[in-house]
Parts: structure tokens; sequence; C-alpha cells
């Protein structure tokens, strides 16, 4: 019986799951590791912080399956010589034949005191519901700072506005406008957006040191109560201590079938994969897609097909509920329809 690990449910793993489900070879068994009994919806986790939509609204069930099993935990290590996985939290380990990594991303606090200790994250489901818990008890007119004004601070900056309208909400921006990625008429459209619903956003932002109720910014301290932290991202510690050979930002670097090239019974998806597009669930879920093809094959011993060029579809962010921008078929787009959008693709991730 050959074993297949998957590490990981999260967008690229549950999606290899998924398309494998009706090609399991006979003597093959599936094992689904994860710190979670589901599988979460990671790109709504800054609703989960502001407050606006209940967890269980994020979360979708693992798929049954005879061949398939799950162990839940905090993962220790990967031993990629033994072929084994240990767990924090249990005594038992898991070993594998082929493995698939999939475990995702953790902030990068880029080594800016008191930040990985005073801010809250929205990086794990446990982490944003935390985050919620602060927001929400904070009493009228708290403060609120978002270090960070990509697309995860933009959107949770201002589902925090459309979930309390009292509280005094600050962005801060290391750049010269938001959304560096976007163009002009999307970055004006947001900056307007947060002058309208009172959101101050700093530009040229310089976070130089984080305390308990405070960030100190370009010499200025600014008193608060929440802080959150969204400046940046890097692949999971787990992965990062791996032997294998990695890119300026420690994603391991794979051959053209997903493999890592020194143990190509290996298999790296999403966040942890080194690639030319930024990390996205969108990316994930088509990596994931090739992936559990390529599996398919290799787990009959046949050759896998080369993969097609990724081509993603753009990328969708919203402003409360009803407001949103993004990038669709290379076009610009501002207001409800993004929006509409995001909810559907949201709807359509949840269906399948």
């Amino acid at each position: 019986m050959k074993r297949l690990v998957i590490l990981g449910g999260g967008y690229g793993g549950m999606m290899i799951l998924s398309n494998l489900l009706d090609k399991i070879p006979g003597n093959v068994q599936i094992t689904m590791i994860d710190r979670n009994p589901y599988h979460s919806l990671k790109t709504e986790y800054y609703a989960i912080a502001a407050g606006t939509t209940s967890d269980r609204d994020v979360r979708v069930d693992f798929p049954k399956h005879d061949q398939v099993d799950y162990e839940f935990g905090e993962v220790a290590s990967i031993d990629s010589v033994n072929q084994q996985i240990s767990f924090k939290d249990k005594s038992n380990s898991v070993s594998y034949d082929y493995l698939v990594i999939a475990l995702g991303c953790e902030d990068n606090y880029h080594d800016i005191e008191g930040a990985s200790k005073f801010t809250e994250s929205i990086q794990t489901f446990s982490n944003s519901r935390q985050a919620g818990l602060n927001i929400g008890n904070l009493k009228a007119y708290g403060k609120v700072t978002v270090v960070g004004a990509g697309l995860s601070g933009i959107e949770v900056a201002s589902e925090i506005r459309e979930s309390r309208s009292d509280l005094n909400i600050r962005l801060l921006d290391r750049g010269e406008t938001v959304l560096k990625p976007f163009d002009s008429k999307v970055q004006n459209y947001v900056e307007d957006w947060f002058v309208d619903n009172d959101v101050e956003v700093l530009h040229n932002a310089n976070v130089e040191y984080v305390e308990k109720d405070g960030v100190c910014n370009n010499g200025v301290c600014y008193v608060n109560d929440v802080t959150i932290w969204t400046a940046g991202v890097r692949p999971n510690y787990l992965v990062r201590e791996l032997p294998f050979e990695k890119d300026s930002q420690d994603k391991i670097i794979l051959n053209e079938f997903y493999q890592v090239p020194s143990n190509q019974n290996v298999y790296v998806v999403g966040d942890c994969a080194s690639s030319t597009y930024s990390p996205s669930a969108q990316l994930a879920r088509q990596q994931g897609e090739q992936i559990a093809d390529i599996l398919a094959a290799v787990l009959i011993d046949e050759e896998p097909k080369k993969p097609k060029e990724i081509k993603l579809k753009g990328t969708l962010g919203s402003l409360g509920k009803s407001d949103g921008f993004g990038s669709m078929f290379s076009k610009s787009a501002t207001g409800l329809l993004p929006r509409l959008a995001k909810s559907g693709v949201l709807w359509l991730n949840k269906r399948h």
C-alpha cells in the first residue's frame, strides 16, 4: 500500500484532495494532515477579525472517502530523510511515500521589535478569531492600527470600519499609495473610500517598534488599543527549515512537475512554492489542479503530462460588504461589481 500525505488543508491541499477522489488507485491511501478538522476559506479571515462574519460561514467540511483518513494537530517536524511527519501534541508519527507540502504562509515581522508579541494576526483561523474578540471588546472610540496597506490590510481596515463606526482606525502604508500592484484608478478609488469613511492612511510609513499599547512610526509613537499586522508574509517555518534549495523568499524551488528536484516524491503547492506570481488562493487552486493530474499519473506508474502555463484571471478585494475593487481579465474595476464577483468566487469555493 502506497501512502500519499497532504500536509495542509488550505486551498492547494484541498484542491489536490478533491481532484484525486475519483482517481485514487486501489493500492493508495491518502492522509490529510491539518491543525483544524475542516477546510477554512482564508481569504475571508479579515471578516472574522472584524466580527462581520460567523466563523461557521468560512468553514468547509473535509470530504469523506474510504481511502482517505485525517490527522488533526500541530506538526512538529518534517523528516525528509526518513519520510515521516511528527506532531507537537501527539506521540505518533505519519510516514509517507509521496508528500504534498501545502502549509501556506505566516506573518513576516521583518525583525521589528515587539511586532510578533504585540500585534494581532489574520494568518490563521484561531488568530483571526482572537483578533475579532479583541476588536469586538473595544470600548467606544477605541483605536485600531493596521500595519500594511496591501490587499489584506485594505480589507481588514475597511471591514472593521463597517463593523464599528465609532472606532478610530489608522492604516500605515510603507509606500506612497495603497495597493502598489494595482493601477492608479484602483488606488485612487480606495484612497477616496478611506477618506469618505474616516479611516486615516499614513503613507511612507516606517514602523520602528511596537509596544503593548502603541506603534512607533517615523519617530512618532501612536497610542492605540489593537494593532493588526498585515505587512508581509513568508513560508511556514517548517518549510524554511527543510534542506531543499530555496529562492530569495525562502520558497522551495521546484521542477516543472512541482516536485523537489532532489526529492521527487515531494510536491509543493501555494505559498511555499517558488513562483513568478505573488501568493494567492487562486494560484494555489490552479497549482493544486495540476498537481492532482500529475499525481493521478504517478500513482499508477505512468509518465505525467507537462502542466500548462498558469494563467490567473485577476484579483478581487472588498471594501465592506457592498463595495470593492479589483483587476478582472486585465481590466480594472471598482464599486459593486467586483464585490459581487468576489462573493461569487466565495460561493463557488464553498460549493466545490
